[in-house]
Order: C-alpha cells, then sequence, then structure tokens
C-alpha cells in the first residue's frame, strides 16, 4: 500500500499514531491553573506574549495524566517529540507533513517505513497551524505564555502536548480535544470571580489558605490543591490552583490523590504588576 497526502500538523500525525503504538493507563487529570502576578514574582521577571498584554487572570499550566499512587506519565511518545526528526507511522506509507512545531514546519518524506518507525528526512517550510487554528485566540487569551523571550504561545503548548497530552490520547481525546477540554474546565472553574466572590483580591493582602481553599470549593463544588511560590522578600504566595478531573477530561472530582504542594497558612494574593513584565 502507498499513500500520497498532505497533513497540515505534526502533532495530528502523533495523535494519531500514538493510538496505534503508544498507549497509557492513568486515573485521572490535573488541571493546573497559574496566577501570573506569583509566577513573575517566582521567576523575577516575565514577558507579555507576542499577541500583546495578557489580561490579569489566572492562566492555564496544564492538565495533567495522574495516577493515584502519586505517580504520573509523562513524554509517552518520545520517538514522537516535535523537535525530534522521527514519527512513527504504520508500515508502507509515505506521508507529507507541513507541521506545527514551535513555529517553523516541515516537510517530511518517508525514507524507510517499519511496523511503527520511520526514518525522514526533512527540509524547512512555512508553519501550519490548522489543527488547532480555531482554538488559537482562546489559547492565547486563557493559555498564555509569560517566559522569556516573548513567544506567541505555541512553543508553550507543544511543549505541554508532548509531556502530557502525548499521555492522555484515545479515540476521544484527540490534540484539538486535549487542548478544547483544558479551554472548557476553564470555563467551568472561573478561579478569581470566585474568590472575589468571598472578598479575595489580587491586592497584595494576606488571605487564610483555608479561605482561599473553601471559596473555591463553593464555586465548583470540589476542593483544590494550592501550591504556593516564595517571593523576593519571603511571602508565600497563591501561585498554581489544582482541580481534579475524571479522564474523559471534561468533570471536575475530588482528587483521589492530594498534589503535595507546601503553603503558609496565609498566603499573599499579589496583583499584577505592568513593571514586572518586559515588552520582549
Amino acid at each position: 500500500m502507498r499513500l500520497n497526502f498532505s497533513i497540515f500538523i505534526k502533532l495530528l500525525v502523533i495523535q494519531y499514531l500514538s493510538v496505534l503504538c503508544v498507549s497509557e493507563d492513568f486515573d485521572f487529570f490535573y488541571f493546573v491553573q497559574q496566577w501570573p502576578g506569583s509566577y513573575c514574582d517566582t521567576k523575577h521577571s516575565c514577558c507579555y506574549p507576542r499577541t500583546g498584554k495578557p489580561v490579569a487572570d489566572f492562566g492555564i499550566h496544564g492538565l495533567w495524566p495522574q495516577n493515584k499512587d502519586g505517580s504520573y506519565p509523562q513524554n509517552c511518545n518520545p520517538d514522537n517529540a516535535l523537535d525530534e526528526d522521527q514519527i512513527n507511522f504504520p508500515a508502507g506509507v509515505e506521508i507529507k507533513v507541513v507541521n506545527l512545531t514551535d513555529e517553523s514546519a516541515w516537510t517530511i518524506n518517508v525514507i524507510n517505513t517499519g511496523l511503527c518507525h520511520i526514518s525522514i528526512d526533512r527540509n524547512g517550510q512555512e508553519l501550519g497551524k490548522d489543527n488547532i487554528s480555531d482554538l488559537t485566540s482562546s489559547l492565547q487569551k486563557d493559555w498564555p505564555s509569560l517566559s522569556c523571550p516573548s513567544s506567541t504561545g505555541f512553543r508553550f503548548w507543544s511543549h505541554e502536548w508532548e509531556k502530557h497530552g502525548t499521555c492522555a490520547e484515545s479515540e476521544e481525546i484527540d490534540q484539538h480535544g486535549y487542548f478544547e477540554a483544558a479551554l472548557k474546565l476553564k470555563e467551568k472553574a472561573n478561579l478569581l470571580q470566585a474568590l472575589r466572590n468571598a472578598g479575595i483580591q489580587p491586592d497584595d493582602e494576606f488571605y487564610d489558605l483555608g479561605s482561599i481553599k473553601e471559596a473555591i470549593k463553593d464555586a465548583t463544588g470540589f476542593t483544590p490543591g494550592i501550591e504556593c511560590n516564595i517571593d523576593p522578600s519571603k511571602n508565600s504566595q497563591i501561585y498554581q490552583v489544582f482541580m481534579c478531573v475524571d479522564i474523559s477530561g471534561s468533570e471536575f472530582i475530588e482528587c483521589p490523590a492530594a498534589p503535595k504542594r507546601r503553603c503558609a497558612s496565609k498566603v499573599q494574593f499579589p496583583k499584577v504588576l505592568d513593571d514586572c513584565m518586559l515588552s520582549s
């Protein structure tokens, strides 16, 4: 059998292949959101995305498969990493791929095929982003990258896909579905509004950790895990919020295993300061 076709995103190939060649069981997801003010304090600086200043809101960090015993799968398709020169494909197939990586694209031609492996050569082409193009504006808003230097976010999303998303692939969750699920979960868990409803504001004040958890539980119905960072002044700050999600990626659940993160009994909810962010 010999097929010739164009696939506009290498990640689309990866999601198909992992169903054929790689499977990984897990018990639930951690859905993780981070507060930008604390991220910037932790990193001592951060950068606006190339798309401009993000909103002052919790941003998605990731949707991470987890196990009840505290272990977790990661990089479940190492031969299919976005920055590698190998992908997997069934024997006897020739492909041409216009490829999504970190803002470059490749045309990939099969040299040798095997059951679940091919060798390829490649040459640079214009980036194709069609696989998640309908989600891009939402991802830029709700899943921004604040790392320096500035980026469009594709490198961040690619990292999360390769490390975590490849371990969640199934007939129900492909690459598009993975990112779409995370965006829908953020809509369900409006953390900033939940905290504001309880009088907890990003105003540099200190709040009881228990009150923060209770405010989120009142809004979502489930107890969150909280991760704190230590800022340069040695203050404990709310940094990341962990919500547990069933393996369908659609419904919040009580955490089968709480994330092991340390916080003080009172934590600061820092402002998002413009002078903490760089323009590039």
